[in-house]
Order: structure tokens, then sequence, then C-alpha cells
């Protein structure tokens, strides 16, 4: 990963800090307002909840857990997927259930909590898992790799505001899940690149 990177993740978790203390003050409602109005209904914007549903990214995950034992062998990146979605998604009902932030209300709201928003944060940890993954294979084009994290980036964002125009989440939730799955993200690269390295230096 390029060294800025790293620097976005710890201006993520400021930002994912800022929102745990403070989505109760009247700026961040204000946004949350703000941002139900504007992508309320959005039919467009709506169809991309369903890259964040939970069984369509069991699925991925899985499929790319085969991939990568069946055709690379490749158990550090089979324990970098499971670090990233599995223990990502246990961190975000973690935090979930210490926040009980309410979602907004609606006819039918589902049940479980609101912040931070798993759609956005596990979609952008499984989307991003794919997007390194491939980029790690594809190195020596670098369109192709720069296409892969335009690609991801878009549907990271689509995904997450896809709750908003649902009335499932608020903004500051869906940016609360971006920010915690950006900064556990990087966190799993820096342990699986840590790894690797000490693997060609033994070898």
């Amino acid at each position: 990963m390029k060294k800025w990177a790293y620097s976005l993740a710890i201006l993520t978790f400021m930002i994912f800090t800022y929102l745990f203390f403070s989505y109760e003050k009247d700026f961040v409602i204000q946004l949350d307002h703000m941002f139900s109005k504007l992508l309320a209904g959005n039919d467009f914007i709506t169809l991309f909840h369903y890259i964040g549903e939970t069984k369509f990214i069991i699925f991925v995950a899985l499929l790319l857990l085969i991939i990568l034992w069946l055709r690379q062998r490749n158990y550090r990146a089979m324990i970098f997927v499971l670090l990233t979605i599995a223990l990502g998604n246990v961190l975000n009902q973690l935090v979930k259930n210490w926040i009980q932030r309410p979602r907004p209300e609606l006819l039918d709201q589902l049940t479980s909590y609101s912040f931070p928003s798993g759609h956005a944060m596990i979609g952008l940890l499984y989307i991003f898992t794919i997007a390194y993954l491939l980029s790690k294979a594809l190195k020596t084009n670098n369109r192709i790799v720069i296409t892969i994290w335009v690609v991801a980036v878009f549907l990271t964002f689509l995904t997450g505001l896809s709750r908003v125009s649902e009335s499932r989440h608020y903004i500051s939730d869906v940016i609360a899940g971006w920010s915690l799955g950006y900064s556990w993200f990087i966190l799993c690269v820096i342990w699986y690149e840590s790894t690797v390295k000490k693997v060609k230096r033994n070898s």
C-alpha cells in the first residue's frame, strides 16, 4: 500500500472517534436530517444495498477463500480475508451493541442498532479486500489496478449511501462505518504485508 493510505487510516479513525462521542450533538443531527431528506427514496442508490447484504457478503467471502485455497494455496491471504471481513463484522457488532443508537423512525424498521452502519463498514471491508488482493496479483498493470480501486471506492460509496436512501441509517452511521472499516482494513494490511516480508527475508 502507498504511504498516504496509512496516514488516511489515522484520519479516518479520528473521524470515527469524533462521531463516536458526538453523534448526539446538534451539528451531527442536522447533518443526518439534511442527508436523509436529500437521499430518501432514491431508487438508483437503493439498488446498491444488495451488495452489502449479509448473505451476499458471506457468499463472496467463501468464494474468495476457496479460490485462495485451491488455486493459490495462499494461507496468509485466507487469514487476511478472515481478519478483514469476519473479524471486522465482529468489531462492527461490538461497537453497535456498545453504543446502542436507535435507527431512524420508520415503519417495519430493523431491530438492530444503527451506529456504525454494517453495510458501510463490512461493504468497504470485503470490497477493499478483493481490490487489494487483485491489485497484488496484477501489480504490473497500473491502469487495471487504478480501475479496480476506482470501482471499489464507487461501489463502497453507493453501498453505504443506500442505507440512508432506505432510511435504515443516518449519514453519520455510514460515515462512521466507512471510517472504522478503512482503519481496520489498513491494520489488517499492515499485518499481512509484515508477514509476507518476514517470509521473504527468511527464504
